[in-house]
This record gives C-alpha cells, sequence and structure tokens, in this order.
C-alpha cells in the first residue's frame, strides 16, 4: 500500500474515498456509453442521411452527454462539501482550524502522484508482486503540526493538574475550616444547655416545693370544712395568700432567669466563643472568595 504520510487509518479512509469516486466516475462513463449505443440502435438504421438528419442526432446526442457530464461535476463538488464538512466538524470537536491551500488543488505534480498512485493501487491482478513498485507520496502539508498541538495539549492538561490540585486544598481547607465552626457552635450549645439545666433544675425545685405548699393547704382546706365552718375564712385567705406567693415566686424566678442569662452573656467564657465564631465565619467568607475564582464561567 502506498504511503501518504498519514497513519494507516487515515491513509485507509483516502483510499475508501477514491475507490468511491472511480466508482461514481464509472457508473457516468457507462451511462454515457448507453447513451451512444442507444443512438446507434434506434436512429442508425438507415444507409444514408441529410445533413440535418445528422445535426440533430448530434445534438439530441450532445445534450445527453452534457447533461450526464453536467450532472457528474456537481455531485462530484456536492461530494467534497460533504466529505470536508465531515472533517471540519471532527476538527471542531478538538477545538482545531482546519486551513485548505485552494491553490495546491491544481498542482499538476501533486495531482500526477495522486493519478500514478490510483493507476498502481487499483490493479487488480498482480496486486502483491507489485506492492514494492508502488511510489510513494510526500507528506502534504507537514509542518509540525502534530508535535505542535500535542505539546499544546499537554501543557493544557499540566495546567488543568495542578488546578485541580489547587482547588482540592482551598476545598480542604474550607472543610476544616467549617469544622472547627461546627464544633465552637457545638461547645457554645452544650455550655448554655449546661446552665439551662442547672437553672432550671433550681426552678423546678422550688415551683415542686410551693407545689407541694399548696397541695397540702389545700388538703388542710377541704379537711377542715366538714371539721370546723368557722376556719374556713382562715383557710381560703391562707389559700389565696399562697396562690399570690406562688405568683410572686414565679415572677421572681422569671426575673432572676432573665438576670442570669444577661450576666452570661457578659461573661469571658461567652465573649470569647462569640469572637471565636466571628472569626471563623470570616475565614470561610474569604475561602469562599478564592474558591471563586477558580470555579469555571460556565
Amino acid at each position: 500500500m502506498a504511503d501518504f504520510g498519514f497513519n494507516e487509518h487515515h491513509q485507509n479512509e483516502i483510499i475508501n474515498y477514491m475507490r468511491f469516486a472511480r466508482s461514481q466516475r464509472l457508473l457516468r462513463l457507462k451511462i454515457i456509453d448507453s447513451c451512444f449505443e442507444e443512438l446507434k440502435d434506434s436512429r442508425l438504421v438507415e444507409e444514408t442521411f441529410t445533413v440535418d438528419e445528422v445535426k440533430e442526432m448530434l445534438d439530441g446526442l450532445h445534450a445527453v452527454v452534457r447533461g450526464e457530464v453536467e450532472m457528474e461535476l456537481i455531485n462530484t463538488a456536492h461530494t467534497n462539501v460533504v466529505l470536508l464538512r465531515q472533517l471540519f466538524s471532527q476538527a471542531e470537536k478538538f477545538y482545531l482550524r482546519l486551513q485548505s491551500d485552494i491553490s495546491e488543488l491544481e498542482n499538476r505534480e501533486l495531482l500526477e502522484q495522486v493519478a500514478e498512485f490510483e493507476k498502481t493501487d487499483f490493479k487488480t491482478t498482480n496486486k502483491t508482486n507489485q506492492e514494492t513498485h508502488k511510489p510513494k507520496l510526500a507528506p502534504l502539508n507537514e509542518g509540525g503540526v502534530s508535535e505542535l498541538l500535542n505539546k499544546e495539549i499537554a501543557r493544557l492538561q499540566e495546567e488543568n493538574d495542578k488546578l485541580k490540585s489547587r482547588l482540592r486544598t482551598l476545598e480542604s481547607q474550607a472543610m476544616s475550616v467549617l469544622d472547627e465552626k461546627t464544633k465552637a457552635e457545638r461547645a457554645l450549645k452544650d455550655l448554655q444547655r449546661t446552665q439551662g439545666d442547672q437553672q432550671l433544675s433550681a426552678q423546678t425545685k422550688e415551683i415542686s416545693s410551693l407545689e407541694n405548699t399548696v397541695a397540702a393547704l389545700k388538703e388542710d382546706y377541704e379537711r377542715s370544712l366538714s371539721a370546723n365552718a368557722a376556719t374556713k375564712k382562715d383557710l381560703q385567705e391562707n389559700l389565696i395568700t399562697a396562690k399570690h406567693e406562688l405568683l410572686r415566686v414565679q415572677e421572681q424566678l422569671s426575673l432572676a432567669e432573665k438576670e442570669l442569662e444577661k450576666k452570661f452573656q457578659q461573661t469571658a467564657a461567652y465573649r470569647n466563643m462569640k469572637e471565636i465564631l466571628t472569626k471563623k465565619n470570616e475565614q470561610i467568607k474569604e475561602i469562599r472568595k478564592r474558591l471563586q475564582k477558580y470555579e469555571p464561567d460556565d
């Protein structure tokens, strides 16, 4: 097989296209031959013809042959456009810009080399023996483009790997800061819960004691109703007084709870925890700004 200066796959594609073009050309030639045969069979039945009759036959044959040739030329041009469209579409997928030199299409030396290649490569007899005598075409437009393209791809790949590594580092730092923030928030909640549990326990004990007192007074009141009606008024007053005392104590407990919360917020532990959370939030904002620089625009 002749060498086109390409790899085996591309060279096979060129061979396939040349075979396709040759089959189309042979088909059109057969159609033109059939036009002449049809004229011979249908019109050349007499021994003599007038000038007008010969002219009429030649004009008809000219129109038919001209139409077939024109159709073949148009079909060849359209076929080449479709082939170029396929090549350009594949190149665009890899962000390549192909350029063609129209002047090379009329380079007689290159055209003769292609004709010689077609003549030798498409012989069906003794193809094996002729393999060593086939002409080799020199590479066309070979200027180190593939090497430059491979270097550019390698450079872009290396740069992409560096950006990915940098992005992973920033993500790791962001996750570390988020973990520290979560731990700080959890510690603050635990501290608040401990303070609240202690305060709630004291309040619960005092309320329970007051409730027991009210229950005892109520029990005494009910018991004394049946024993002595005279003491009913005193027991009611004691009960009312106890209820008022309960409300007063509850109010005092509410005020004490607010005062305790206010004092807790003024403690050094609370201020330090709040300062830590503020610093962590600022670090997260800075990390997010840095991450946005490496995110793609799309």
